[in-house]
């Protein structure tokens, strides 16, 4: 009898010390990830077409980056341009957005950080086309990348690189 009731008990805690484990790993899940400083990370949303191969690409370079991204596939990608007033000059496969700025296009992390650190009163930047050698583009770089802000449907120069 204290033989089973033994073994009872050590099942008793067997079964608890893998819900707690279960438990642990669920609620670290829940919590943001940080960028290997501690601060959490920052939302981007991608809306791209579902068939878009380079988007994958770009999709990697910032999670690379330390983004925590979400994909959205979406059938019509103009819908979303014509949204956040993207000029039709300045379009490219993919659209990505953090708050109330949108990305348009394979724009580097820098360009991103500037934008995100001076916080303008914009409404995104743009990288228009595919360039080669851009994030998730395939490709040497050839050239500088202008990158274009927009406000109020005004196009200018935001960054060289």
């Amino acid at each position: 009898m204290i033989i089973k009731l033994k073994f009872i008990l050590l099942g008793i805690i067997i079964l608890s010390g893998g819900a707690f484990l279960v438990w642990q790993t669920e609620s670290r899940l829940q919590q943001p990830q940080a960028n290997g400083d501690d601060t959490p990370k920052i939302q981007i949303t991608v809306y791209k077409s579902p068939t878009c191969g380079c988007c994958g690409g770009y999709i990697t370079y910032l999670k690379g980056q330390g983004f925590d991204v979400k994909v959205e596939d979406v059938r019509d990608t103009l819908a979303i341009k014509e949204k956040y007033g993207i000029p039709p000059e300045l379009e490219a496969c993919h659209t990505a957005v953090i708050g109330n700025y949108f990305i348009e296009g394979h724009v580097p992390v820098e360009a991103i950080k500037k934008l995100l650190s001076e916080k303008p009163e914009i409404q995104g930047i743009a990288l228009p086309g595919m360039p080669s050698g851009a994030p998730g583009m395939t490709g040497p770089k050839i050239g500088k990348f202008d990158i274009f802000g927009v406000s109020s449907g005004q196009v200018f120069e935001f960054l060289s690189l």
